[in-house]
């Protein structure tokens, strides 16, 4: 029966709705769920969908729009510094199970290619279930569950390369690959450079242009226009979609930008990654899976029993100890979603048959399965294997140790500042002085661009967006100021946190009194009306909520009202035209110094900086912060200096510090 197009959808958005709400009642992934719905509506059982091309079209966005987000939260400099620790340990799993079920797959009769994306398409692990599982059970801030998310996470980045060799090896003539690969090798450094270039010198103005009109419309089109003009350049190339969207997402993670256009474009990719695992799901046939299912179970033992075992001796290669490798592995061993991506781009590229299809596919869903009970039974396992730990001591000391800080790519216990204008920069100014970790958010692109060139914590970002806020780690910070002066917006946003993290403290600025009570009757913790002494109390009440000790409290203002409120003058500012602000007012300005700058190699003293009264307060090194720099520091090349002063006179010191004056 052939439905018009249009009931086909609603049949589909129908089918859909049901079945995930179904799956996430009862605990189970909601991908399941959306597989369950292909293989009902496809064309295996009730044959409803008739238009599976174009459903299979529109779903490779979602793996567009799947590999751009896993680009933002991957730039280059975070790769390189993990690449002793878990990089090693994701990139070795996935290498060695992509080799030892390639090889058992050719010799149980595959061709090497066929075998290859199987291996492939095994090697990869649920980052949602994972990270969902380890939530639900507490798990998620012990040992075993941070190493594993983060393998996992990191698995997805080194799956990449598949992106680019599965399309190419379905092409190729059987014993003739060398050609093709070396080609689409060199065609991917192409493209990796082509974007590389465009991150570096178009994307980041770009933004910073879009962002100035203050258009949540207009920011949307951009970031969907750039994520598939890259898809599309290397899709020109002969390359899949899929690469050049994570090549432009990893240059963007770089980008003071990052948290708002991910937030951005996660709605087109949860709906869009949905209607690929229906995609998928549609390839499911049950009546093949009668006579394959001895070989799909046998498939998903092997995927399991390979994997924990190839991952508890890597993580016990690497030092760590064996239970909690072995629980590590426990986490690791089912099968992911990227595989269906990997599977899919086999079977549009001729790389493997239907029925090898067929049974990878039913192997990676039992797995996915069995997945979640054992995560949730991880210590049971792992007990009955090892035997019980030797006192609850040793259990728990083991469980509370952490990776590396670096293996997280979230803050945790830091405060969440919502504005970066003269309130928000004043109390940034205090938590940095103290040591306590804190990121910020504002829409003034030309603020955030000068404090991120500062090396401060700040993003482009609307509060008010739930995604963006879980992008800084709401889950868990441990304070979040509301500096900026809309009452309304705040009081939205204090209900919306308040809902849900209720034990979350919320400071909220607000200009007078009239707004207090119902900003405290919302959940608001602390309510600091304007006086002329604002931003004052709101360092006094930050510092007091983040258990500061009240002496130094009473110090540390004693100091700023002694310097004349030096840490309150010390602002940077924004577009003039959307801050209202005096356009003669001392602020702060950051300026690099590139080779050839009359600055490098000189000491501060000796640059006569005091006869424009103008200072430095800080110097950005290598990454590092320099606060208050001594007179004789040596200035290098690359270093950014930021200086404090009017603004005519700021004028003429960047001037002074160009490698072009003549002067």
């Amino acid at each position: 029966m052939t439905l018009p197009p249009l009931f086909e959808l609603l049949v589909l958005l129908a089918a859909a709705v049901a079945a995930v709400a179904l799956f996430q009642r009862t605990g189970i992934p909601a991908s399941l769920g959306y597989l369950a719905v292909g293989a009902l509506l496809g064309p295996y059982v009730a044959g409803l969908i008739s238009h599976t091309e174009t459903i299979r079209l529109v779903a490779e966005f979602g793996i567009v729009f799947l590999l751009f987000t896993i680009g933002l939260n991957f730039s280059l400099p975070q790769i390189y510094a993990l690449r002793h620790t878990v990089l090693w340990l994701g990139t070795g799993q996935v290498v060695l199970t992509t080799a030892v079920v390639g090889l058992g797959a050719w010799g149980l009769g595959l061709d090497p290619v066929a075998a290859f994306i199987v291996g492939a398409v095994f090697a990869q692990s649920s980052t949602v279930i994972i990270a969902r599982q380890l939530a639900d059970q507490g798990e998620e801030h012990s040992r075993h569950g941070r190493l594993g998310l983060a393998m996992s996470v990191f698995q997805d980045v080194t799956a990449v390369p598949f992106v680019v060799i599965i399309p190419v090896l379905g092409l190729a003539a059987a014993g003739s690959l060398a050609e093709p690969l070396g080609w689409a090798l060199l065609k991917a450094l192409l493209a990796f450079v082509l974007v590389f270039l465009a991150g570096r010198w178009l994307l980041r103005p770009l933004f910073h242009a879009i962002a100035v009109r203050r258009s949540a419309e207009l920011f949307t089109l951009t970031v969907l226009l750039v994520s598939l003009a890259s898809a599309a350049i290397t899709e020109s190339l002969g390359l899949s979609l899929a690469f050049g969207a994570f090549l432009a997402g990893m240059m963007l993670g770089e980008t003071e930008f990052r948290h708002q256009i991910e937030s951005t474009i996660r709605p087109f990719r949860d709906v869009l990654l949905g209607l690929f695992f229906v995609s998928i799901g549609m390839l499911i046939n049950p009546a093949a899976l009668l006579a394959i299912w001895p070989w799909a179970l046998l498939g998903a033992l092997a995927l399991l029993a390979i994997k924990l075992v190839l991952v508890a001796a890597l993580v016990l290669a690497a030092g760590i100890e064996r239970r909690t490798a072995l629980r590590t592995a426990l986490i690791l061993a089912l099968g992911g979603e990227f595989g269906f991506a990997l599977l899919a781009l086999g079977l549009a590229g001729g790389g493997i048959d239907g029925q090898a299809a067929q049974i990878a596919l039913a192997a990676v869903l039992l797995s996915l399965i069995a997945g979640p009970f054992l995560i949730r039974y991880n210590q049971f396992l792992s007990d009955a294997l090892l035997g019980p730990a030797s006192s609850p001591s040793v259990a728990a000391s083991a469980a509370a140790q952490q990776p590396h800080a670096h293996t997280s790519p979230k803050l945790s216990q830091h405060v969440i500042l919502c504005g970066y204008g003269r309130i928000g920069q004043s109390v940034a100014n205090f938590l940095e002085r103290e040591g306590i970790a804190h990121v910020a958010l504002d829409l003034d692109p030309a603020l955030v661009r000068d404090a991120h060139a500062a090396g401060e914590p700040v993003y482009y970002g609307n509060a008010a967006e739930a995604g963006v806020l879980d992008a800084v780690g709401l889950a868990s910070a441990r304070l979040l100021i509301i500096s900026y002066d809309d009452p309304a917006a705040a009081l939205k946003l204090v209900q919306q946190v308040r809902a849900q993290h209720p034990e979350l403290p919320v400071m909220v600025r607000t200009r007078d009194e009239s707004q207090v009570e119902a900003l405290r009757a919302a959940g608001a913790t602390e309510v600091v009306p304007e006086t002329l002494e604002a931003g004052m109390m709101m360092v006094a009440h930050a510092l007091t909520l983040l258990e500061v000790p009240m002496a130094r409290v009473l110090r540390r203002l004693r100091e700023a009202r002694s310097d004349r409120y030096r840490l309150l003058r010390e602002l940077f500012q924004g577009d003039p035209t959307l801050a209202g602000d005096d356009a003669t007012q001392a602020r702060l300005h950051s300026v690099a110094l590139p080779p050839g700058s009359s600055a490098v190699g000189q000491r501060i003293e000796a640059l006569g900086l005091e006869a424009d009264a103008v200072e430095i307060t800080a110097v950005l090194r290598a990454g590092q912060r320099l606060l208050n720099p001594a007179p004789d520091l040596l200035l290098h090349s690359e270093d950014v200096v930021v200086l404090f002063g009017a603004p005519e006179a700021l004028a003429r010191v960047e001037a002074r510090l160009s490698p072009f004056n003549l002067s």
